[in-house]
Order: C-alpha cells, then structure tokens, then sequence
C-alpha cells in the first residue's frame, strides 16, 4: 500500500476517499509480522474497526498518512 496514493473505502460499494486505515490480522493463519490493512471513509471507519475486533482481530486504527511500506 503506498502512502499518500488516493484510496478508495474498503467497505462494500463504497467509492469515498479513504482518510483511516484499519490494521489488522487473523493470528490463526498470519505470522506475528503480517499487517493487513482496510483502509475507510469517515463513515465506515468505526463499523470495520468493530468487524475485525469482534473477531480479536485488531491492531490499530490509523491515518492513512501514517501507514508504512510494511503495511498491507
């Protein structure tokens, strides 16, 4: 995932801009190193956030800004 590229929400038939990212990983077939990334819109952030918590599958929410080489 290349920071700064405009990106589009994750979230299914979303087409806004996304400004989060959403870092997370299934521990039951991803090593400790692996960092998946949904990036959202204002309006989906909180609601994929809450879908790969619910699952224990959350890292960390950031500002797309912020995500790195190693991301995604």
């Amino acid at each position: 995932m290349t920071p700064g590229a405009d990106l589009v929400c994750s979230a299914k038939g979303c087409r806004q801009e996304a400004t989060r990212a959403v870092i997370w990983r299934n521990p039951r077939i991803h090593t400790e190193q692996r960092r998946k990334v949904w990036v959202a819109c204002p309006d989906h952030v909180e609601h994929l956030r809450t879908f790969v918590d619910l699952r224990g599958f959350l890292i960390e929410v950031l500002a797309v800004g912020e995500l790195t080489p190693d991301d995604g």
